[in-house]
């Protein structure tokens, strides 16, 4: 009895530390990529491009952010944190969101409780709208895939529904509530 329980042991502990070499391995392949569009974010952050950009699709993010002031810091913060998940930059995507968080707050009248604006970007981060999914392409070829890149178009569909079925839903409930 003695002797099988050792030889499981011996098992867990080869499994344990395989996990733990594929993840260091995952890991540091995913660093460039993360690196690479972390630092395209900043260069469009520091540039400008982001006010630019917030100003061309500033009719749909009156929309969608009716309380947000077009050229509030919170307008690049979350076209950033946009820009990002719609490359399929999850990490990266993750203190972009936080930054665009922070900045929603100063416009935050309750500081206890989140602002309708915060609660949109939360719903949007989460149903993340996808049409380059440069992460799970990373880690498809990472893992040798054949090819990586085949999820595209039902990644897409996906995550358009999701963000389109999480911006219906946060309409309704502004409605509803009268936000």
């Amino acid at each position: 009895m003695v002797a099988v329980f050792n030889g499981g042991m011996d098992k867990v502990a080869d499994a344990i530390f395989k996990s733990l070499t594929e993840s260091v391995d995952i890991s540091i392949k995913l660093l460039g990529p993360i690196a690479l569009w972390l630092g395209i974010m900043n260069i469009a952050r520091e540039s400008g491009l982001t006010k630019v950009m917030a100003r061309i699709i500033k009719p749909l993010f009156k929309f969608v952010f009716p309380d947000v002031p077009p050229e509030h810091p919170a307008a690049g913060s979350i076209l950033l944190n946009i820009s990002a998940n719609i490359l399929g930059l999850g990490n990266s995507a993750t203190p972009l969101g936080i930054s665009a968080m922070k900045d929603l707050q100063q416009l935050n009248p309750d500081k206890s409780t989140a602002s309708p604006a915060m609660c949109t970007l939360l719903a949007l981060n989460t149903s993340s709208l996808t049409l380059i999914p440069a992460t799970i392409i990373s880690l498809r070829a990472a893992h040798s895939s054949i090819n990586p890149a085949i999820i595209m178009v039902s990644t897409i569909f996906a995550t358009s529904v999701s963000t389109l079925t999480a911006l219906l839903l946060d309409k309704t409930f502004r409605i509803f509530y009268g936000i």
